[in-house]
């Protein structure tokens, strides 16, 4: 089938994310760190089309249930997602531990002693009490501290995500890779069979005297050479199918029976949403990460200059000492304090440059971040479109291939053409056969690589 490459305008969008969250969907960027701003168009002006089912993650556009099936299973089992899962579970429970600080610690006490003195009667003492320690945050410096961390869960988020796109990505890949593996096994057999057939009509033709054995040993050494490709073939694809299974978190007995013997190659054109690049500061998961970095130090700046300013707390006690519990034995204490730090040789000084050094740094990172992001989806366009017209040139010079070797088999019956017209057209026509395949599996794959650069589906960037 000849590929049909249609003119639009730029491709292109980021994902909802293998999950459909992002830390950057949740507000607005603020894109004021950027040096350069990200350009209005993509240089790349090739344009491909594709048809992506509404509100679906972006694989649901190959229309292949075992794919999806794969897919989530590597969500629910994957080593690295489980992981990113308890980092953002993590930093989500740090928010609260800091919040904690908005409130008083109450500690209780309970004791009993007896106790003798020389010739004295025994002595009994009873003692229960509460003591209330609470900073105030009048200077708000508990409410630095909550804003980092704020930041760095929304960094977590984003990480999270991203491993999702990242995970997702990888699996549709090496499950077209083990497809491709699996057709050109497919050809190679097919081819094996045409040969066969081949080295028949040599033989006939040397028993009949009308050609010499070179013929027939011609013809079996191609049909040979074809044959000993099928091991290579066969331990690539075990190997491969391997490698997806631990993605996967399983073992490759546990997925080879879901992978029909017979699965095709999911259709590789595909239709993609006009975008612009400024949806990458929205949708890119690694730019919300750099972003939640930079809100996180722009943070731990507010809680090194908080560092300066005293600290407001209460400490409070009440309770009963003595060998009865009565008002004699009563006591309690309110005793606010205010401490200020006034000198201490120049460490909060520093402390504060080095927020502010971090900040500078996470702010340059933010920017390569942006660019390298901006890069890899211009790359990931081209690719894509290169794969596709490539595609489509090997998908014409297959059919010619194949004319070429139903040709030369009929000169050759004839008496009509040599022997070695026959075993070029047949090399030529299972190398092509073979590039076709590759060639199908190279565009679906450069697909992939373009939903991973841009983070995911497109459906809510346009």
């Amino acid at each position: 089938m000849k590929a049909t490459i249609l003119h639009v305008s730029a491709l292109v969008l980021l994902i909802a994310g293998a999950t459909g969250v992002s830390s950057a969907q949740d507000r607005s960027h603020d894109s004021s760190h950027l040096r350069q701003p990200m350009p209005e168009r993509w240089t790349f002006s090739q344009e491909v089309t594709q048809t992506l089912p509404a509100d679906d993650p972006w694989w649901k556009s190959f229309e292949d249930s075992t794919l999806d099936s794969l897919i989530s299973m590597g969500i629910d089992n994957n080593f690295d997602v489980a992981q990113a899962l308890h980092r953002r579970e993590i930093a989500r429970l740090a928010i609260r531990q800091t919040q904690s600080g908005y409130f008083p610690t109450l500690d209780v006490s309970a004791g009993y002693s007896r106790s003798r003195n020389g010739r004295e009667k025994d002595a009994n003492t009873f003692s229960a009490g509460a003591t209330l320690n609470w900073e105030l945050d009048v200077f708000g410096r508990i409410t630095s501290q909550v804003k980092a961390k704020r930041a760095a869960y929304n960094a977590s988020r984003a990480d999270y995500v991203a491993t999702m796109v990242s995970i997702a990505s990888d699996i549709a890949s090496y499950y077209i890779n083990y497809l491709v593996l699996r057709n050109e096994i497919a050809v190679a057999r097919e081819h094996i069979e045409s040969q066969k057939r081949v080295v028949k009509i040599a033989e006939a033709r040397h028993e009949a005297g009308l050609v010499s054995k070179l013929d027939v040993a011609q013809a079996k050494t191609v049909l040979f050479s074809t044959e000993a490709t099928l091991p290579a073939l066969q331990s690539r694809a075990s190997q491969t199918l391997n490698a997806l299974a631990t993605l996967l978190g399983v073992y490759a007995s546990d997925i080879a029976p879901m992978i029909k013997d017979d699965a095709k190659l999911p259709a590789y054109l595909r239709i993609l949403p006009v975008g612009i690049p400024a949806n990458l500061l929205r949708r890119r998961p690694d730019i919300a990460e750099a972003e939640a970095q930079l809100a996180q130090n722009a943070a731990e700046i507010g809680m090194a200059k908080k560092d300066f300013l005293p600290v407001l707390s209460l400490r409070g006690s009440v309770g009963w000492e003595g060998d009865k519990f009565n008002s004699d034995h009563f006591a309690y204490s309110i005793a606010p304090t205010l401490s200020w730090t006034i000198f201490d040789g120049g460490s909060r000084k520093y402390a504060l440059a080095q927020a502010k050094e971090q900040m500078m740094a996470s702010i340059d990172a933010y920017n390569l971040t942006v660019m390298t992001a901006y890069t890899e989806v211009e790359n990931a366009m081209t690719s894509y479109y290169a794969a596709v017209e490539t595609y489509g040139l090997y998908d014409e010079v297959f059919k010619q291939s194949r004319e070429s070797f139903d040709l030369a088999i009929d000169q050759y019956k004839e008496g009509l053409a040599a022997f070695t017209n026959v075993v070029n057209a047949q090399i030529d026509w299972l190398n092509y056969a073979n590039s076709l395949v590759e060639s199908r599996g190279d565009a679906l794959i450069a697909l992939i690589d373009l939903y991973k650069a841009l983070g995911g589906s497109p459906d809510e960037a346009i």
